[in-house]
């Protein structure tokens, strides 16, 4: 299964982006894919994920209401719609996958098989 980020970029406090993984290999539908992002000092976090076979969207409290993430299976694309950004938003995004993850573990970043290489967004204030 491979990976391949894309659509960071930099935008004012306020504005929005759009980041899409695209996902090749294995089977789109039964992915669980997730967004995790890094910043400068920081341990990578959790930001939300996608539960495969029309299972749940989970995100982490802080980009609740904010933040959207879809998938297209006809595409094996996931997106996540980021509106409102903050300051505090800047990071490297990755997104990964896994086919088998248990619902306890989808925050957990050592629990995903597979990883894209990760799109930097930059939120100026």
């Amino acid at each position: 299964v491979q990976l391949q980020a894309s659509g960071g970029g930099l935008v004012q406090a306020g504005g929005s982006l759009r980041l899409s993984c695209a996902v090749s290999g294995g089977t789109f539908r039964r992915q669980t894919i997730g967004w995790f992002r890094q910043a400068p000092g920081k341990e990578r976090e959790f930001v939300a994920t996608t539960r495969g076979n029309g299972g749940s969207t989970y995100y982490v409290d802080s980009v609740k209401g904010r933040f959207t993430l879809s998938r297209d299976n006809a595409k094996n694309t996931v997106y996540l719609l980021m509106n409102s950004l903050r300051p505090e938003d800047t990071a490297v995004y990755y997104c990964a996958a896994d086919p088998s993850i248990i619902l306890s573990s989808i925050r957990n970043s050592r629990q995903y098989a597979y990883w894209g290489q990760g799109t930097l967004v930059t939120v100026s204030s």
